[in-house]
């Protein structure tokens, strides 16, 4: 690949930049080897990737504290990883086995972890939306300064349920951070094809949300976005929305073949715009690591992901009784 010179001076230390190089290079070899083992038929039904877009979870991730919930999409496993969930768990359960963060009965899109106040995971486009405000609510009802990122895509903006959501948490006042993660494709047509309006966050203007565009590629300048937001919802302020441009290399799923737009348009995005080698540029030009450093950090994520792909592997499937568990909450 390509890379690109990096002149400007990053203004975090050397061991937040290799921090978010090694978050980010995680989730990218974890969704590579979730693609093969869905190409070996191991993993079945939708795979949704999230290769390209690393930095805008990274960044916000950076910027939370114990006890803010985050929720998304079906594109999810970066969240996951993002946000301290285990590798070997996150890929038992795209393989369905009992080693599964969800039993081997959620699959890639459907994912919980209470311990790391993940709510999700949703194969319904928009229907997160509604439910961060949900969650948001709790907590301001409860008054314990807690913040809740709700990320959706930009096909997802169009839904009913988004503007129903910002009505609300504007109404309100709910320290909820609206994440748009604009990949510029939805499903697999271009926004400006779907979307009336370039910029979607001036939407929440409507509704007296203030927001703005962050360029998702950079995760220094998603980490300093997502500062100010999260300043915002915790002030008592109300939501706010971060529209982060950023863009898949994958089709919009692992069945999808991605024939509205050019190889070459992709080849150039990673050659010009990929977040990780933003950081590796910036982890070498300011001699915060070597290349001998970088390739010993590759080779232990590779080693991570490895381990999560055999841990998945050897797990053994569900039982049967496995279907009569988990379905209500137990009420003491």
């Amino acid at each position: 690949m390509a890379t690109r010179k990096t002149t400007k001076k990053s203004n975090v230390s050397s061991e937040e930049l290799t921090s978010y190089y090694r978050e980010m290079l995680l989730i990218r070899r974890f969704e590579e080897k979730a693609g093969q083992l869905y190409g070996m038929s191991l993993i079945g039904g939708f795979c949704h990737l999230y290769i390209g877009q690393e930095a805008v979870v990274v960044g916000l991730e950076s910027v939370t504290e114990e006890g803010d919930k985050r929720l998304t999409s079906y594109r999810d496993h970066g969240h996951m990883l993002a946000c301290g969930m285990d590798p070997g768990g996150v890929m038992a359960e795209l393989t369905g086995r009992v080693g599964g963060l969800s039993k081997g009965k959620g699959g890639s899109m459907h994912m919980f972890s209470k311990e790391k106040h993940f709510y999700g995971g949703h194969g319904i486009v928009g229907a997160q939306v509604p439910i961060g405000a949900g969650l948001a609510f709790a907590d301001k009802y409860k008054g314990n300064g807690r913040v809740t990122f709700t990320y959706f895509g930009d096909g997802a903006a169009n839904q009913g349920q988004v503007y129903e959501t910002f009505n609300m948490a504007a109404l309100w006042q709910l320290p909820v951070v609206f994440v748009i993660e604009n990949n510029q494709y939805a499903m697999g047509t271009a926004q400006q094809r779907s979307t009336s309006t370039k910029d979607i966050y001036h939407r929440g203007e409507a509704f007296g949300i203030p927001g703005e565009i962050v360029n998702g590629m950079d995760v220094l300048a998603v980490r300093e976005a997502g500062q100010k937001a999260i300043a915002h919802c915790r002030s008592g302020k109300g939501p706010y929305i971060l529209e982060v441009k950023t863009y898949r290399y994958r089709g919009h799923s692992m069945s999808d073949p991605a024939k509205y737009r050019t190889r070459e348009e992709v080849k150039k995005v990673r050659e010009t715009s990929d977040p990780i080698e933003h950081v590796r540029d910036l982890l070498l030009s300011g001699k915060h690591a070597s290349e001998d450093d970088l390739k010993a950090i590759d080779k232990e994520i590779k080693g991570i992901v490895s381990k999560a792909a055999d841990f998945a592997k050897e797990s053994p499937e569900p039982a049967v009784e496995e279907l009569w568990t988990d379905i209500y909450a137990e009420v003491s």
